[in-house]
Formats: C-alpha cells, sequence, structure tokens
C-alpha cells in the first residue's frame, strides 16, 4: 500500500511533461522531458541503416525511419512505466529531424515511392553544375537573395527534381497528383496523425528554409523558384510556425497527444542551448558539424561562404528568427568510416582512446571531403585525402588527424562567421554525440583559442523541439519566459596550447584542403548497362588513348623496319 502511494505522489508531483522525437541521420531516438524543470527522465534509441547503392549515394528506407520511431516511443514508455511515471503526464510531443533529407510517398496508399535521398548524398551532382551553368555568370549564389543558400546537392529541391526526372513511379505519382513530397518531418507528422487516412501534410519553416523553394522573406514557397527547378507547388507540404499543434498522434500509446512542437535538428539545438539574443551561437557535432549564430529577427546574407536560414519562429503570430550557419558535412561520419570501412576502431570510443595514447598527428592531416567540401567553400568536387604520411606513421596517428579535421572544420566556420558579424565570438556552446569525447573538446578549444563550453545535459537538440512543443498555444506548459528557463550546468574547456603553435596547424590544414580541392572535375559518362566508363575520368582517358596511339606507333615502326 505505502509503495502504491508513493508511486501515486511520485506521478502528482512530476507535473507534466513534453515528449521529443529526434530523428538523425544515424539513429533515432525519443526522449520524455520534466516541463517545470527540463530533466530528462528517459529515453530510447535505435540505430537506423543507411545504404550506400552507388559511389557518393546515401539512402534510408522510410519505412525503417517510421518504424524506428514508434519502437523508440514504445520502449520509452515502457520504462517510464517501470519508473513508476504515469504516461499519461506527456502533454505534447515535438519533432525534430535531420534536414534537407529528401522524401517522395503516394498519398493514396501511404507508400514511399522511393528510399530517402540524404542531405549528404551527391548523385545530383550533374543537376546542380546543369544549374549553375544556365545562371548569369555560371554564379552558385543566384538563388541566395530569396533563398540563403547556394546551388548545391545539399538542399532538397535538386534531389526532388532527381526523383522526378530518375524513378519512373515518382514521375507518374507527380502526373496523376498521387505524390506527397517531404522532409523528414513531414513523412513522421503525415504517418503519426493518420497517414492516408486523413494525416497532415505540414512542415516548420526551420525545415523550408533548407529545401530551396522557401523565400525566406515572405516565409513561403516561392512560386517562381519552384518554376526555376520546375516543381509543381501541389505536392509541397504546408509551411506553419515552430511552435503550434499540428495535429494528434492517432495509434500507439499516446494516442491523442498533440505534435506541437517542429524544428529541423540544427535550429532544435539553437533553442535547446537557449541562444535567443542576438550573436548567441552553438556547435552540434554530429554525423555533421553545424555552428549557427542567431542574428536575430532580420536575415543577413554571408560573403564568407555561409548560409543564411531560418533559426526558429515559436509561435503563429511570432517572428521569424534567423540565423548564419556554416555546414560541415563529414564530422561524426569520419569516425564511423574509420569503423567500418578501414576497421581501424570497432568502437567509437575506441577512437578517443587511440588518439590519446600519442597525443599528437605527427604531420598527418586527414581532410574527410567524402561527400565534396561545404562551408565556407561550397566545392562539391572536393574528395578526402590524407597526407603527410611518414614510415613513423599508424593508426593513431590517423585516428588524432581525424579528431583534429573535425576541429579544423569548425575553426574555418568559426572564422568565416567572425568575419560576416564582425565580432568575435569569445567562447563556443557545443552539443551533439561527439561532444561525449573529451580530447575532442579540449583539441577544439586549443584550436579555436577560446573556451569550448559543454552543457552537462548533452540532449539539447531533443530539449529544443521539447521546448518549442509544450510552449505551444494550447499546451502552455512551458515557458520560453527568460526568467523562467532553467539555468544550465556545464563543463569548459579552455585552451592549453599557445596560439603560434595553433596557428601552425591551421596553416598546414589549409594547405592539406587545397589539395583536395577539384579531384572530381568530369561528369560520369555510363554507356548501356548504366556502368561508368573508364573514360569519364580525363587525365585517364588522356593516358589511355596515349597509350594505344603509343602502342600502335611502336607496331607500325617495327614493321617498317
Amino acid at each position: 500500500m505505502n509503495g502504491t502511494m508513493a508511486a501515486s505522489v511520485n506521478r502528482i508531483t512530476l507535473g507534466p511533461l513534453v515528449a521529443a522525437i529526434d530523428q538523425g541521420t544515424s539513429s533515432t531516438r525519443f526522449l520524455v522531458f520534466n516541463a517545470k524543470t527540463a530533466e530528462l527522465l528517459s529515453h530510447h534509441q535505435v540505430e537506423i541503416k543507411q545504404s550506400f547503392p552507388r559511389e557518393g549515394w546515401v539512402e534510408e528506407d522510410p519505412k525503417e525511419i517510421l518504424q524506428s520511431v514508434y519502437e523508440c516511443m514504445d520502449r520509452t514508455c515502457e520504462k517510464l512505466s517501470q519508473l513508476n511515471i504515469d504516461i499519461s503526464n506527456i502533454k505534447a510531443i515535438g519533432v525534430t529531424n535531420q534536414r534537407e533529407t529528401t522524401l517522395v510517398w503516394d498519398k493514396e496508399t501511404g507508400e514511399p515511392l522511393y528510399n530517402a535521398i540524404l542531405w549528404l548524398d551527391l548523385r545530383t551532382q550533374s543537376t546542380v553544375e546543369r544549374l549553375i551553368d544556365k545562371t548569369p555568370g555560371r554564379n552558385k549564389n543566384h538563388l541566395k537573395h530569396k533563398t540563403g543558400l547556394p546551388i548545391s546537392t545539399y538542399f532538397s529541391a535538386v534531389k526532388l527534381r532527381w526523383l522526378m526526372d530518375n524513378v519512373e513511379k515518382v514521375h507518374e505519382a507527380v502526373l496523376s497528383h498521387r505524390a506527397m513530397f517531404g522532409t523528414v518531418d513531414s513523412w513522421l507528422i503525415w504517418c503519426l496523425t493518420g497517414g492516408k487516412k486523413g494525416g497532415v501534410h505540414c512542415t516548420d519553416v526551420t525545415n523550408a528554409s533548407r529545401t530551396m523553394l522557401f523565400n525566406i522573406h515572405t516565409l513561403d514557397w516561392d512560386p517562381e523558384l519552384c518554376k526555376y527547378f520546375d516543381i509543381p507547388m501541389e505536392i509541397l507540404p504546408k509551411v506553419r510556425s515552430s511552435s503550434e499543434i499540428y495535429g494528434l498522434m492517432k495509434s500507439g500509446p499516446l494516442s491523442g497527444v498533440p505534435i506541437s512542437g517542429c524544428l529541423g535538428d540544427q535550429s532544435a539545438a539553437l533553442v535547446g542551448q537557449m541562444c535567443f539574443n542576438d550573436g548567441q551561437a552553438k556547435n552540434t557535432y554530429g554525423t555533421g558539424c553545424f555552428l549557427l549564430k542567431n542574428v536575430g529577427t532580420k536575415p543577413v546574407m554571408s560573403d564568407h561562404g555561409l548560409l543564411t536560414t531560418i533559426a526558429y519562429k515559436l509561435g503563429r503570430d511570432k517572428p521569424a528568427c534567423y540565423a548564419l550557419e556554416g555546414s560541415v558535412a563529414i564530422a561524426g561520419a569520419v569516425v564511423r568510416w574509420l569503423k567500418d570501412n578501414l576497421g581501424i576502431i570497432q568502437t567509437s570510443a575506441e577512437l578517443e582512446k587511440l588518439a590519446a595514447d600519442v597525443g599528437t598527428s605527427y604531420g598527418c592531416y586527414f581532410v574527410p571531403a567524402f561527400s565534396g567540401l561545404y562551408a565556407p567553400y561550397w566545392e562539391p568536387s572536393a574528395r578526402g585525402i590524407i597526407c603527410g604520411l611518414t614510415q613513423f606513421t599508424n593508426r593513431s596517428h590517423l585516428a588524432f588527424a581525424a579528431l583534429e579535421a573535425v576541429c579544423f572544420q569548425t575553426r574555418e566556420i568559426l572564422d568565416a562567421m567572425n568575419q560576416d558579424s564582425g565580432i568575435d565570438l569569445s567562447q563556443l556552446q557545443v552539443d551533439g554525440g561527439m561532444t561525449s569525447n573529451r580530447l575532442l573538446m579540449q583539441l577544439q578549444a586549443d584550436i579555436l583559442c577560446i573556451p569550448v563550453v559543454k552543457p552537462s545535459m548533452p540532449e539539447t537538440t531533443a530539449l529544443g523541439a521539447a521546448m518549442a512543443a509544450g510552449a505551444a498555444e494550447g499546451v502552455n506548459v512551458w515557458s520560453l519566459n527568460p526568467e523562467d528557463l532553467t539555468e544550465v550546468t556545464s563543463e569548459k574547456f579552455e585552451p592549453q596550447i599557445n596560439p603560434e603553435e595553433s596557428e601552425l596547424r591551421y596553416a598546414r590544414w589549409k594547405k592539406a584542403v587545397q589539395r583536395a580541392m577539384n579531384w572530381e572535375t568530369t561528369e560520369p559518362v555510363c554507356n548501356g548497362n548504366e556502368e561508368t566508363s573508364i573514360f569519364s575520368s580525363v587525365p585517364l582517358g588522356f593516358y589511355i588513348l596515349g597509350s594505344m596511339f603509343m602502342l600502335i606507333g611502336a607496331k607500325y615502326i617495327a614493321g617498317q623496319k
């Protein structure tokens, strides 16, 4: 009896709870927070399988993504019940997601028409080159005045264009008005609110601002941009704010709970880090690396290779806030590559130990441009290189160089951000899975020459989505007033090397980056079996043709004798 009463009292004193779906590139998580204290009460995580059908192609199964969400919800609710926490106290659900990843599905059957094409996929490089070729002066920033973005393989419009051009099912569904396009948030919200039986087809301003179809000034889809990419506007989701009730859960243990928050993962992390003031910034270390700086309610265009994006719009009647963003394609993904492709580590945690054993890269530099280079270069033809190798170099030095690469890429973005704003950041707030690597955090402070501040509760992306959901009109269980926000406890990493050494290492990194540039300079040429021809590489083609002519010439000369 006493145990039951204690459990009952515990349930009452907890107050309202808010949940978050965090659907990332490598995993899906479901997390539940106390709305009054921001304490994380329980969570569950499921890894997502990525497929690589061809070189540069990266896909995920939309059904697996959805199933992983249901599994994480079910397991988290079971864990809460074991903790004697009543799941009926969950008053709202927020969604945060990998951005730009592109899906098309059939609204009548509810079936995906192709795999999700991930944000770092490179199959659209030839499409991008053709688009840039037809702009005045071959200017990749031709659409930047409306979108804040360069024309790049990174964003959704070119992926959607590819699907319409190359997948017959998608082409037919568009023609017969059955197709729905969305980023991951749209797919999840549509499915969770009923799917083909009345599901809500929507997205929020932060995700929409990553498509190249969205006007960041009017805060809506732009007819001219849609015409430019030849995409029918009827397949696009309705654009909503980041904090409002979109619809109700239609099944599972949380049926009837409103979905009332939606933010792209980097915007969610900005909110979760409480970067509500102009000039505040955060860096998230996930599959990629993303540095966002709040610039207030007026967009600021970068002159140094950064993106202008929507930071958040926390309510239908609230103003949109903007951010400058530096995006790096490969951060945590380099750890996965060292583990899965090279086999030099068995677990991610092993990387820190390997690198710490030597404490230096011994002059080895690793530029992991597997998907080209993003900010500040926007160079899709770059490819990954490892240079400065000697007979002394071993896997520990390579591990250290991989960690340094993440830090150097962040330094490049921070330099660009400081130049754009004219005000240098005095410290960097960080979050994301890689921040558990203490050596990486110390290296980052050393390379930036400023302190790095890591919150003790690392789940800031999910926290941001939960805050948006809990603060929504009609939910109102989470106050975003500055005086009500919970103070975040954190750990600070101070620089420990002299600035001269830091600058020397950074200069060598910049030299390595130049070596990685312009590696892939031609479009692949396919034969009838869709196999890439060896002559698609210009240097290799010249070499083979030259060798053939020399061989023929040699035979001719021999015949003359």
